[in-house]
């Protein structure tokens, strides 16, 4: 016992612990929306379009996180003004507003006399360095994004499903689109710190996309998204201690194992037929 438990005895674990629950939770759980709307390209754009707002803030001598969640949430902004304004289909959106954010990001850093900023840890995550501010930034920050999607449960639920009928029905699509892509973009920046702008969108995404294999109902769905990335992020924190490995690499590997077994079970319970 004294040895199962040995990670927590140090305050870094500890902090590292509750992140990793946090960001698994809603990570998780938003990418029920991200997965039901075909949207698992968005993560990966959103989180290195990140890198831009850290650059500007580098050479202002601004907060990093500040500037990571300004140019992630106007990228976001631009992708959803772009595809319905600009009648560009949303993954060409993504692909043209994302890498001109992150061309951005490095044109400036290039630009800077001398780049002292370890850019590493915001690339792969450095979860076992967060402070007791980063823990609550992290867990205020989940909560602001929890209430956002509580405020509009309804609403997206139908836009996500069939938003033809959801508009038909009065509800405002187009607001809800672009809500949804602030609250995922807040999501990427909750989860920068935990596995970096490289690694955020298979949390994102793998969890939720383990529980479509398991079922298809929505609230069924996220709630097994929930449990897969808990299970991911902080089994994943736990065996990188024991492994002595890459922290946030170890939490998407672990995640893509769950969906094998999600897809492997699902497999399994298909009726075969008969030759």
């Amino acid at each position: 016992m004294p040895d199962v438990l040995a990670p927590f005895q140090y305050d870094f674990m500890q902090r590292a612990f509750v992140v990793a629950l946090v960001v698994g939770a809603l990570c998780s759980s938003m990418g029920t929306y991200v997965v039901l709307r075909k949207l698992s390209f968005i993560g990966d754009g959103l989180a290195h379009a990140s890198f831009a707002g850290i650059a500007i803030a580098y050479l202002r001598g601004a907060n990093f996180y500040a500037g990571a969640a300004i140019a992630t949430i106007v990228t976001a902004l631009g992708i959803g003004f772009v595809h319905r304004r600009g009648k560009v289909s949303l993954d060409t959106s993504i692909g043209v507003l994302f890498t001109g954010a992150f061309a951005l990001g490095v044109f400036l850093m290039s630009r800077a006399p001398r780049a002292t900023v370890d850019l590493q840890s915001f690339l792969f995550g450095s979860i076992l360095g967060v402070s007791a501010y980063d823990v609550a930034m992290v867990v205020g920050l989940a909560l602001a994004v929890a209430l956002a999607v509580a405020a509009l449960w309804r609403p997206l639920l139908y836009t996500s499903f069939d938003p033809v009928v959801a508009q038909a029905a009065g509800i405002r699509a187009a607001f809800l689109d672009y809500a949804l892509l602030v609250i995922i973009a807040m999501t990427i920046i909750v989860s920068l710190q935990a596995v970096g702008i490289v690694l955020v969108a298979a949390l994102l995404v793998t969890p939720a996309a383990a529980a479509s294999q398991l079922t298809k109902r929505f609230v069924p769905m996220m709630a097994l998204s929930c449990a897969f990335g808990v299970f991911s992020s902080v089994g994943g924190l736990y065996a990188s201690y024991e492994l002595h490995a890459s922290s946030g690499a170890t939490i998407v590997l672990l995640a893509t194992l769950v969906f094998f077994a999600a897809l492997g079970f699902n497999a399994a319970r298909r009726p075969r037929r008969a030759p």
